[in-house]
């Protein structure tokens, strides 16, 4: 039972390679379908006055990618961004400065997911309203994918689904460190960690890259 709210010490005495590893021991668990319960009153009210997550994770919208579920983390726990294909912007980017550079968590995690509906629209070069220019933000992944992976280059080919989910989620983490410099040079210094990995629709079980 989870009764007790990360504190502001707590958080500090965490480095990234133990909240890496505390999110991927609770996605064990979630894959044991072993979840912690949680006290959530007394979560709630310890949290009223301020939070210190321990990371800041980059989603995708999927609704079968419940974030706090696939890692077995409750309130005050971990930050959460979301966006279609799991691709950073300049707000995504600020909140993660947020995250890191004032709030303290010690990781910036990009999730992408197996079978991404926004990675196969961009495969397949889906023009719509303002998902034209959403999925212009995934669509290096695809061209890269195309030159990795043989067979047509659409959503038809699985491999190549596969293929550009994880160039998206490397190519988000590259654009996250250039783009910003305040990440970067934490990172640089040791004070956070950004990584990537891939969830399992099938399976539930998150594939670090």
């Amino acid at each position: 039972m989870r009764n007790t709210a990360l504190t502001k010490d707590a958080q500090a005495s965490l480095s990234p390679q133990s909240v890496l590893q505390d999110l991927l021991e609770g996605n064990e668990r979630y894959v044991a379908n072993n979840l912690t319960s949680s006290d959530v009153t007394s979560l709630v009210q310890q949290t009223t006055g301020g939070q210190f997550p321990k990371a800041v994770i980059l989603s995708c919208i999927d609704s079968r990618v419940p974030v706090e579920l696939v890692f077995d983390q409750t309130i005050g726990d971990v930050f959460v961004a979301r966006v279609a294909g799991n691709f950073e912007n300049t707000d995504i980017l600020g909140s993660m400065e947020y995250s890191c550079a004032v709030a303290g968590s010690k990781l910036v995690l990009v999730l992408g997911h197996e079978s991404c509906g926004a990675v196969k629209a961009a495969c397949d070069g889906v023009e719509l309203g303002n998902i034209t220019a959403m999925l212009s933000n995934i669509t290096p992944a695809a061209k890269m994918a195309s030159e990795e992976v043989e067979g047509v280059a659409d959503s038809s080919n699985k491999e190549f689904v596969a293929k550009t989910v994880e160039n998206n989620v490397k190519l988000t983490i590259e654009r996250i460190r250039e783009k910003s410099k305040i990440l970067q040079e934490m990172e640089d210094n040791g004070e956070i960690s950004i990584v990537g990995g891939v969830y399992s629709l099938s399976t539930g079980k998150v594939n670090m890259l």
